[in-house]
């Protein structure tokens, strides 16, 4: 098993390893910093793919917290982009209050990334704040949602635009539950992955090209390699817990990637379009002059990252049209958008765009694949 301690304003382990479900009983009450669960109500959190795949109220989760003596509470919600709303929020909400949630029990977000972000913000609003536990069922979200706190849901304008920052009290991963996803699914996860590393480990990227294709089928080597993305994310959480500095490094290709999951009315996942946002990104911050001219050619460093798993390469969206979406982006402050760009191999930076340059720099990161946009 592997161990990650997460120092915030409060502190919690990640855990990953095989056979965690059915132990998550006696981790929840060390988590929760009880002896036994008797007396205390658990929420299961899950959308309907989760739960006709692993079970709801029969799930090895929900047996395991049984056993411990915890009153476990299934509620299930329609999966997808198009679901992470307030009304998916005020339906958890009216739950909790249906069966009697109180300040000393506590939620269980078991699924990917929009079940952890739309768990932990009905955790952070209900009661003014109960406990939550985080079991990733996705690559993704192991490696990336589940830890650090950020919780939310969409509006009309854009992606997590409302939200709080809630800190769960523990991660459990179980890989095995990585048997269950699609190549697709599976390479949402490694974009995020290769993304910590050009942030912060190169290590992590230059062993994932090293296996290629095989890793995706290799679940100790793809889980060891997760461990060290989330180890990138808790240094940098850990400096900056509330976003105000460098965690915002954290976010390189996601402004455009945002852009482009809206565009695409969410059709392109979350981590191909972050796939595609660093893509863009690292063209655009060569054309500009960021990068370190020393240490080699940026977009072709990223783009042979990405093609060794095979990812798209850009949509057909115009630098305006991406643009306008961009500047709805939480990202966005006062006159300018905060942008984070690859400098060198392990290395990205913050620099703030004014809002009346942003399409020329996004052009300038499109147009280098020999169109004019």
């Amino acid at each position: 098993m592997i161990n990650i301690e997460i120092n915030t304003s409060s502190r919690y382990e990640v855990l990953m390893g095989e056979g965690l479900l059915e132990s998550s009983g006696d981790i929840v009450c060390r988590a929760l910093g009880l002896s036994s669960g008797e007396g205390t109500r658990l929420g299961i959190i899950s959308d309907e793919n989760v739960t006709r795949i692993y079970g709801g109220d029969d799930s090895i989760l929900a047996g395991s917290l049984r056993d411990a003596g915890f009153s476990v509470h299934c509620f299930s919600f329609p999966g997808g982009e198009h679901n992470k709303n307030l009304d998916t929020v005020s339906n958890i909400t009216d739950f909790l209050c249906e069966n009697h949630f109180t300040r000393s029990d506590a939620l269980v977000a078991f699924g990917g990334g929009i079940t952890g972000d739309i768990t932990g913000f009905a955790a952070s609003i209900y009661m003014r704040g109960i406990p939550f536990i985080q079991v990733p069922s996705t690559l993704l979200s192991a490696v990336d949602s589940s830890v650090g706190g950020k919780t939310g849901v969409n509006n009309s304008y854009g992606k997590n635009l409302i939200g709080a920052f809630h800190q769960p009290e523990a991660v459990i991963f179980d890989p095995t539950l990585l048997k269950t996803l699609s190549r697709d699914l599976l390479l949402d996860g490694m974009a995020e992955m290769l993304k910590a590393g050009f942030i912060g480990d190169m290590s992590i990227v230059s062993e994932a090209v090293d296996f290629g294709e095989r890793l995706l089928s290799d679940g100790e080597n793809l889980t060891r390699l997760a461990a060290k993305a989330v180890a990138v994310k808790r240094d940098i959480v850990a400096e900056d817990e509330k976003e105000k500095g460098n965690r915002r490094l954290l976010n390189l290709g996601h402004t455009i990637a945002h852009s482009i999951e809206t565009l695409s009315d969410f059709s392109i996942s979350h981590g191909h379009a972050v796939a595609m946002g660093m893509r863009i990104i690292a063209r655009a911050a060569a054309a500009q002059g960021w990068t370190d001219p020393a240490a080699g050619d940026m977009p072709q460093i990223t783009d042979e990252v990405l093609n060794a798993f095979a990812f798209p390469e850009i949509p057909d969206f115009s630098a305006e049209d991406l643009t306008r979406i961009a500047l709805h982006d939480k990202k966005a402050h006062g006159g300018s958008v905060s942008i984070v760009y690859p400098y060198r191999p392990g290395e990205c930076r913050i620099i703030d765009v004014e809002n009346n340059r942003l399409e020329a720099v996004i052009a300038s990161g499109l147009c280098t694949y020999g169109k004019e946009r």
